[in-house]
């Protein structure tokens, strides 16, 4: 039996060792860890570095290869209904945790942010567009990367046979960032350990008080989410065989999503995850890459936790209808729109304070909060990605996985 464990999870249990053993080098060195940080800097730039190169060549590809652009049509839309759902049930859930909870306190430290007047026509015009080519090299720039490459591969598509060399030319690169991944995670228990032992040597003894009733919440919460609604739409794709399969293959996203606190950073993983789970690759392929950059549903938890937190701290009653609505809203906006905006979450946080009428010094008091929850968020942000893939792909092919 331990055999066949080790067999099945030999990297994902070498990868929690790592991050243990950092973890405890952090608590026992503490600031001198920071001298062993670039290691893990390195690690994480390296799956930075693949992110451009493979949201290009996997959404264009998927698309230029796609049986039908009706297909395709399919395909985004449950990939929009998928999102929204998913994203209004981690609100949902985070709602009724925090009035259960009631997240409460007083402003730890006082911080001073320097914010500008954004105009909300350039926004939109920065978020879904650049300027020059040269800047969709950038993970800055993701929604008009996607944008770009979903154009493209239909462009391609349309062409027919005449772009054939194109359309080979996108597989070929597609396969070697795929395989590229596996080589760039042979680093990951190195990376992961030195990356956890300046962490936790520099911030271990920051969570405290209010911010550290408000971390036991999201994190209590994000864990009830995670077994319970992941289980629920692993469940409603395949049944008994969907949540299976899942939760056997599930822990490198995991672990890595909980590790650089980056969902770019998981995509590599997350399709990894997905080609072993064998999921249809025309579905994994397109909604992964998209799902990275605007589904987020542990945005959506983080918002409605933030705007509980300020009311307590301002003394006023977080049970309001109205309150309510605004806040499932305000996490809507915060998983599926502006998540794909450079700088949305400092906009969503923006948005709180505006939106209720909090004074300045709120914006402070949310950004600490939401850079203490960010491994959880980021976690949720990610792996929540693998079961709407598994949901669109019920919904696409209207036929079972025959999963391996």
């Amino acid at each position: 039996m331990l055999k066949k464990v080790w067999s099945n999870y030999r990297f994902q249990l070498v990868l929690i060792c790592s991050i243990f053993i950092g973890s405890i080098l952090g608590i026992i060195f503490k600031e001198k860890t920071n001298n062993i940080a670039f290691i893990g800097q390195i690690f994480i730039n390296l799956l930075f570095i693949i992110v451009v190169p493979l949201v290009f060549s996997t959404i264009s590809s998927s698309i230029a290869n796609i049986s039908s652009i009706k297909r395709l049509g399919r395909i985004m839309k449950y990939m929009i209904i998928i999102f929204i759902i998913t994203s209004l049930i981690s609100s949902i859930v985070m709602l009724i945790g925090v009035l259960i909870f009631k997240p409460s306190g007083s402003i730890i430290e006082s911080l001073e942010y320097t914010t500008s007047n954004i105009n909300i026509t350039d926004r939109i015009v920065s978020m879904l567009t650049v300027s020059e080519f040269y800047e969709l090299l950038s993970k800055s720039n993701m929604l008009p990367l996607i944008i770009f490459s979903i154009i493209f591969g239909i462009s391609i598509k349309l062409c027919g046979k005449e772009t054939i060399i194109v359309s080979n030319f996108l597989n070929s690169l597609s396969k070697v960032m795929i395989k590229m991944i596996t080589v760039i995670m042979f680093l990951a228990p190195i990376g992961l350990c030195s990356y956890f032992a300046s962490l936790v040597g520099t911030y271990g003894i920051e969570i405290l008080g209010s911010y550290f009733k408000c971390f036991i919440i999201y994190l209590v919460m994000a864990i009830i989410y995670y077994l319970i609604f992941y289980s629920l739409y692993t469940y409603i794709a395949y049944r008994k065989e969907g949540v299976k399969v899942f939760y056997k293959n599930i822990l490198l996203s995991t672990i890595t999503s909980l590790g650089t606190c980056s969902s770019l950073a998981t995509l590599p993983s997350n399709i990894k995850t997905c080609d072993n789970m064998n999921i249809d690759k025309e579905v994994s392929k397109l909604v992964l890459p998209i799902g990275a950059s605007i589904h987020m549903e542990g945005s959506s938890m983080a918002s409605i936790l933030k705007i509980a937190f300020l009311f307590s701290i301002f003394g006023r009653p977080f049970n309001g209808i109205t309150d309510i609505m605004l806040a499932i809203v305000v996490a809507l906006l915060s998983s599926v729109v502006m998540s794909g905006i450079p700088g949305g979450a400092m906009i969503g946080e923006m948005l709180i304070v505006s939106i209720y009428n909090f004074p300045s010094s709120a914006f402070a008091v949310i950004a600490t909060l939401g850079w203490i929850i960010d491994s959880p968020g980021t976690c949720l942000n990610a792996v929540g990605d693998i079961p709407s893939c598994m949901l669109i792909s019920k919904y696409v092919n209207k036929e079972n996985i025959n999963y391996s």
